[in-house]
């Protein structure tokens, strides 16, 4: 992968999110249904990102239990939206196996049963516009 730098660089751009605004209290993360099953939870994403750690972050089983409900979205008080940052690094990864982006034309003929059901969610909230 990428330098973790500009990886962090590539999640802030996608999300469309300042990770910074965030003051760690934890709202989001108490809000979230998927919590207990969850390694790195919804605010420690946003940190992780604020440090450049985001080879833990690719790695992390949260990837993929995060439910995209966007209730940590609706909680958070300073509108830092650790949804989208979940979402944001889910889409790294895919770029980084697969390539850059897909077309909303493409998705149809990639799906496949062993795509998790969040990126398709996520794939479809970003291009339905």
């Amino acid at each position: 992968m990428k330098s973790e730098k500009k990886q962090a660089e590539k999640i802030k751009e996608i999300s469309g999110v300042n990770p910074l605004k965030c003051m760690k209290c934890g709202k989001c993360s108490a809000t979230c249904p998927s919590f207990a099953e969850m390694d790195i939870k919804p605010h420690q994403f946003v940190s992780y990102v604020q440090n450049e750690e985001i080879e833990e972050l690719t790695k992390s089983v949260s990837l993929w239990k995060c439910l995209s409900c966007f209730a940590c979205v609706e909680r958070c008080p300073r509108d830092v939206k650790p949804g989208k940052i979940i979402d944001a690094v889910r889409q790294l990864v895919e770029r980084e196996k697969d390539g850059d982006y897909l077309s909303p034309n493409e998705i149809p003929e990639l799906l496949d049963p062993e795509i998790p059901q969040q990126l398709l969610v996520s794939a479809f909230r970003r291009y339905r516009r």
